[in-house]
């Protein structure tokens, strides 16, 4: 791809950072922070569009215009949160990568700013990669959930088929391990827990890297002769061949 292309591709995906605090320069303005990926893919023709245009981004994720001459450091972590938001909605992309964007903020926080990201995919028609370990808001955003595990991808359904239907052990066990706000419920459910050593991502085990952990592995898993890959066990619900082919 020449230069020139990926920028224009790079113009269409854009990236919300986990930690609000780090991700946005202390030198520079909200406001320049926010207009800065206009100017480097030239999407404005002058100062007072490029004004307008970075005003708009703000409002737009509830963020008072005026504050676009203020720093990073006079925001709340879920204001800067929302600078991030607009920076990656400047360039109207198509495809935003959320790299776990609320597990650095409080609770009440998380709410507000995963509403945000839900209004503004229906307005601007957006399509998200939400990346996250809380699966409470993994199954509140979104639509299509892929587990992985070491780098892997073991299970691959939509939102519903998969926490009501999860056929992969390592689905299985990071769902009970979801709490549950009902005591009684809490008290009598089964979690299921995991033994053995997770392998080092660096040198993980040949055949399908789950097999030191997976509570009834076939012999063939046990050996290493089964090669990860996906499989289709019921419409759009893809799981780990290995998985099937254990228990």
């Amino acid at each position: 791809m020449k230069p020139s292309e990926l920028r224009a591709f790079r113009s269409r995906m854009q990236m919300i950072f986990q930690d609000p605090y780090s991700s946005l320069d202390p030198r520079q303005s909200c406001g320049s922070i926010v207009s800065e990926p206009l100017i480097v893919h030239n999407m404005i023709t002058s100062k007072n569009e490029l004004k307008d245009q970075t005003e708009e981004l703000l409002s737009v994720v509830g963020l008072n215009p005026s504050m676009a001459g203020r720093f990073p450091h006079e925001f709340s972590g879920g204001q800067r949160q929302r600078i991030g938001v607009a920076r990656a909605l400047s360039v109207r992309p198509s495809l935003i990568v959320c790299d776990e964007p609320v597990s650095a903020l409080d609770v009440s926080i998380q709410a507000q700013v995963i509403n945000l990201l839900e209004d503004l995919q229906d307005q601007f028609d957006l399509t998200y990669l939400f990346i996250a370990h809380d699966l409470s808001v993994v199954r509140h955003i979104s639509d299509r959930i892929g587990v992985m595990y070491l780098g892997h991808m073991v299970e691959l359904a939509d939102r519903l088929e998969l926490y009501d239907n999860p056929q992969h052990p390592y689905t299985k066990a990071l769902l009970s391990a979801v709490p549950i706000p009902d005591p009684v419920a809490e008290a009598t459910r089964e979690r299921i827990v995991l033994q053995g050593d997770v392998p080092s991502p660096l040198n993980p085990p040949p055949g399908c890297v789950f097999r030191t952990r997976c509570p009834d592995p076939s012999h063939d898993c046990k050996e290493g002769n089964i090669d990860m890959e996906l499989i289709e066990v019921s419409p759009n619900h893809f799981v780990d061949a290995c998985c099937v082919n254990c228990g």
